[in-house]
């Protein structure tokens, strides 16, 4: 049962992610600011977030909070509001099909801003150096097919209800909520390079994500305060806000990051990124059955070559992390036959 526990971790956290997309959308469709949705789901997330990680990090030994320290936190916490910002307006524009789809762009985005940071080096002449680039153009033209071409649709079931056609008629803002998305991938991938660093100086995950939550909150309700004049937009009305806001905060941050995290410490990022397909799979099925999505050629087509890039990515990176293990491992064996040898010598001095 214990080796079952994290694949049965993974399903969950993909349904939990899933649901959460779907959800946005309706609470989006009837009405609702997306940042007044994020500002609301962030500031309950650092209320579940502060007793918890106070609680599981209360012995571990932690750096004090210092101005710099702070500052990435706010920046990291930027970079984090316009992703949720811009995934939200291109979920409501779009359908919670190609949200999910366009996740799976953030393995190569990461590559690309790696090496323009000078984390990651180009060479040519090793495989998995290859393997990464081809990996993250596949998925970057997955991404343009699934956005700009839709072609005769495969699945799809008849949906009198007038609010799922209401529904139908956004696909004219397809291509505009594909870009938006896409802009979410870029600022996600932006926000796993900076709290690389960050994790360093200061390793209490939890914490991280509770002042990242903070301050996503504080960010997101400043800009709804100046774009959102009318106190209606803070309504949490009808019941669909409400109810998308605690599953935000509750199963879209703290248990999915949980969940996630868990499973990443036991099986690797690898074993994590293997289980994004299942998510898309899952939100075609909710669209088409619940929504009355149309299923296209063309999502098809894009879904398949953006998953076959994100393999061709976490191949390399597999690869690449084995042959580190690897090195590491011969340095460690060749230091410790050299000691006996410098023993010797000194005791035949």
């Amino acid at each position: 049962m214990e080796s079952a526990a994290p694949y049965l971790g993974m399903i969950m956290a993909e349904c939990a992610q899933v649901g959460l997309i779907i959800l946005s959308k309706q609470a989006l469709a009837s009405g609702m600011s997306s940042f007044v949705f994020v500002s609301y789901s962030n500031a309950l997330a650092s209320l579940v977030l502060l007793p918890t990680a106070l609680f599981l990090h209360r012995r571990s030994p932690r750096p004090p909070l210092n101005l710099p320290l702070l500052g990435g936190f706010f920046v990291l916490g930027l970079l984090g509001s316009l992703a949720q910002i811009f995934g939200y307006v291109g979920i409501n524009y779009s359908s919670p099909t190609l949200g999910t789809a366009m996740l799976n762009l953030i393995p190569g985005f990461t590559f690309l801003l790696a090496i323009i940071f000078r984390m990651e080096k180009l060479d040519w002449r090793s495989l998995t150096c290859v393997a990464k680039s081809a990996g993250t153009i596949v998925s970057v033209a997955g991404a343009f097919v699934v956005t700009l071409y839709q072609g005769p649709p495969l699945l799809t079931i008849s949906a009198p209800d007038a609010h799922q056609l209401s529904l139908l008629t956004q696909n004219s803002k397809w291509v505009l909520g594909g870009l938006f998305l896409a802009v979410d991938c870029l600022m996600a991938a932006g926000w796993l390079i900076l709290q690389a660093p960050i994790l360093k100086r200061y390793p209490a995950e939890l914490i991280v994500v509770f002042f990242y939550c903070f301050f996503v909150a504080i960010q997101c309700g400043i800009f709804a305060l100046i774009v959102e004049r009318d106190a209606s937009a803070w309504s949490l009305k009808p019941t669909i806000r409400l109810i998308t806001i605690f599953y935000s905060a509750v199963f879209g941050s703290a248990f999915q990051v949980g969940v996630s995290s868990w499973c990443l410490q036991r099986k690797g990022p690898v074993f994590v990124s293997m289980f994004k397909p299942l998510g898309i799979s899952i939100a075609v099925a909710f669209g088409v059955i619940f929504f009355g999505d149309v299923f296209h050629l063309g999502s098809l087509i894009g879904i398949c070559t953006i998953v076959v890039g994100l393999y061709a990515v976490m191949w390399g990176k597999e690869k690449e992390e084995k042959m580190g293990k690897s090195i590491k491992s011969s340095q460690l064996n060749s230091a410790m036959e050299s000691t006996p040898l410098l023993e010797n010598k000194v005791g035949e001095s």
